[in-house]
């Protein structure tokens, strides 16, 4: 506890204990060493006694007197580091740093050595590897001293930030699986601002501080674990990280970083959920302005595009232009916006390949995506649009025509082959969903079943996808319907990827009373967790079975034999007539 005194020359408990042992005289040699290492000033002599006379015990006085002091040499040190010129201050701190450090172990002194460490630049090293060799002091390091100690210790700052990244995960994984089914609020309903905010983002930023090493440090931590685990939440991190720092204003970081400036335009765009003209045009300048010799920029801006909220915006716009495509009767090649947002997402998309190949070169559109894939769905949305105006025709004036059933085998084609196309595809699909546009849904379901990667399979389509479905739920009270969703579609992924199981039985822990008995009976039995399923699924699974099982009516009690008619009477029963 009292560490370090003796080589400031000031006495401890080992020393009274020796004087004591040694003396002829305690009472006398106690007072000598009261006088010899109490507060030295005279004044005070005279005060002590008073105090005796009121019980007041030396240790209370003592003890008041040091914290007062102590709380002074703190406030000290601040207005010492921040008035004068660097070198003035810094050398002053850095004096009283050698006076106090002995002391560092002394928990009563210890907050001032590390108020002193905490404001200089740069601590000496010697120093800094004693607080780094002794855990609880380098637990007690303010964060502007452990900036220093992680600066040159890379494998430390990966334990301090590991934890934080995998909570992050797992706070994304939790909302994208929450028993929460909403179309207003969903995965993509936060601001950016609010999502940056969060508590790992928040803490991640400061302990990078305005330190670009640590910063970049972090960048290749993301890059790492995005390239082992192709989890795109890292490349979310990587643009909001960037963003928090912005929002602070700190110039030391953002002016260094090459993709400040377009991630800074595309989080406006973000936030707008769309990607205008003007922001259009600012976001190719920056991408056309990659100079030769540093297209490794190109890895950080794909990254950034990868971000699922950079790819949702993409996509959002890209359906939007299409849509005004249509009304203007004009053609996907003709509209420079289109082919810049199919640029961004191919980019995007292409963001792992591109980091793990180290060729850093934008992936070329395919020309058939433009010329005939967009067409064709633009042929579809019209065809759809054609029967759904002449449906509400008065019958009299109707066609005789029904509702196209089978797509094109090409369209289907370009869904498993196409990463952009499938992409574009399937948020048509949570666009004609979103507008309760059931024929058309059922139409594009079965080419879902095969799509590029599995597409239709990831967590954020089918998070939005049951959000969105939601909306159809008077639908579900229709056997045929209910066949199309889940039997033709969510069971036969069921058997593959856990994942879906979750997402099935959340839809339909939501929508279960909609569902017809019979059908939800059937449901159940499909739906039933294997042997290796986790517990999620089975909990959700039980969740599910429970209320199904109070959604069954109670089978009517049985009825009373009624009492029999003259008619229901046995022959052998009826009394003979009287002999006359």
């Amino acid at each position: 506890m009292f560490a370090g005194l003796p080589e400031l020359g000031v006495s401890n408990g080992e020393d009274l204990k020796e004087t004591l042992t040694n003396c002829t005289e305690p009472l006398k040699a106690i007072e000598q060493f009261q006088i010899e290492n109490g507060v030295l000033l005279p004044s005070l002599q005279s005060a002590l006694p008073f105090l005796d006379l009121h019980s007041i015990p030396r240790l209370e006085f003592h003890q008041t007197v040091f914290d007062e002091l102590r709380e002074k040499l703190l406030d000290r040190v601040s207005v010492i580091a921040s008035e004068g010129k660097d070198e003035q201050r810094y050398t002053k701190l850095e004096e009283l740093l050698e006076k106090c450090f002995a002391l560092v172990k002394m928990p009563s002194i210890q907050p001032v050595v590390m108020c002193v460490m905490k404001h200089l630049p740069k601590v000496p090293e010697k120093k800094l590897k004693l607080v780094m060799a002794d855990k609880e002091l380098y637990k007690a390091c303010a964060v502007e001293v452990k900036r220093q100690i992680w600066q040159d210790n890379q494998a430390l700052f990966g334990d301090e930030v590991s934890p934080l990244l995998k909570q992050y995960i797992l706070e994304k994984d939790n909302i994208l699986l929450s028993s929460d089914l909403s179309v207003l609020h969903n995965f993509f309903s936060l601001s950016p601002k609010t999502r940056r905010q969060g508590e790992v983002v928040q803490k991640l930023t400061q302990m990078i501080g305005k330190n670009v090493k640590l910063y970049d440090m972090v960048l290749q931590f993301l890059r790492t674990l995005f390239l082992r685990t192709r989890n795109v939440h890292y490349c979310t991190l990587r643009a909001e990280l960037l963003m928090s720092l912005h929002d602070l204003d700190i110039s030391e970081i953002c002016t260094v970083d090459p993709c400040h400036k377009f991630t800074w335009c595309l989080d406006a765009c973000i936030r707008e959920k769309f990607v205008d003209a003007k922001r259009a045009r600012e976001l190719q300048g920056f991408l056309d302005g990659v100079k030769k010799g540093q297209e490794q920029v190109l890895g950080d801006l794909s990254m950034i595009l990868c971000d699922p909220f950079a790819i949702n915006t993409l996509a959002l716009s890209t359906i939007r232009n299409l849509q005004e495509l249509i009304s203007q009767e004009s053609l996907p090649r003709d509209s420079a916006d289109l082919l810049l947002l199919l640029r961004m997402l191919s980019l995007g998309h292409g963001a792992w390949d591109m980091i793990d190949s180290q060729v850093f070169r934008e992936p070329k559109l395919d020309s058939e995506l433009i010329t005939k894939f967009l067409p064709l769905l633009m042929a579809l949305v019209v065809d759809d649009y054609t029967f759904n105006v002449e449906h509400k025709l008065p019958t009299e004036e109707k066609a005789a025509v029904s509702y196209p059933s089978n797509l094109p085998d090409v369209f289907t084609k370009f869904l498993q082959e196409n990463r952009i196309a499938c992409e574009v595809g399937l948020y048509y699909t949570l666009h004609i969903t979103k507008q309760r546009n059931k024929n058309f849904l059922l139409r594009l379901l079965p080419a879902l079943k095969e799509t590029f990667s599995d597409s239709a399979s990831a967590d954020i389509f089918l998070h939005l996808f049951t959000s969105n479905l939601t909306l159809l739920s008077d639908e579900f009270g229709s056997e045929e319907f209910c066949t199309s969703i889940f039997d033709n579609f969510f069971v036969t992924f069921c058997t593959k990827k856990e994942n879906v199981h979750r997402h099935v039985l959340r839809l339909l822990l939501h929508l279960h009373h909609k569902v017809l008995p019979a059908k939800l009976e059937s449901l159940n039995k499909a739906l039933e967790p294997t042997k290796t399923s986790g517990d999620a699924v089975k909990d959700l699974y039980n969740q599910l079975t429970e209320k199904s099982q109070q959604k069954k009516p109670s089978p009517p009690p049985a009825a009373a034999e009624p009492e029999p008619t003259p008619m229901d009477i046995p022959l052998h029963n009826v009394p003979a007539p009287p002999i006359l």
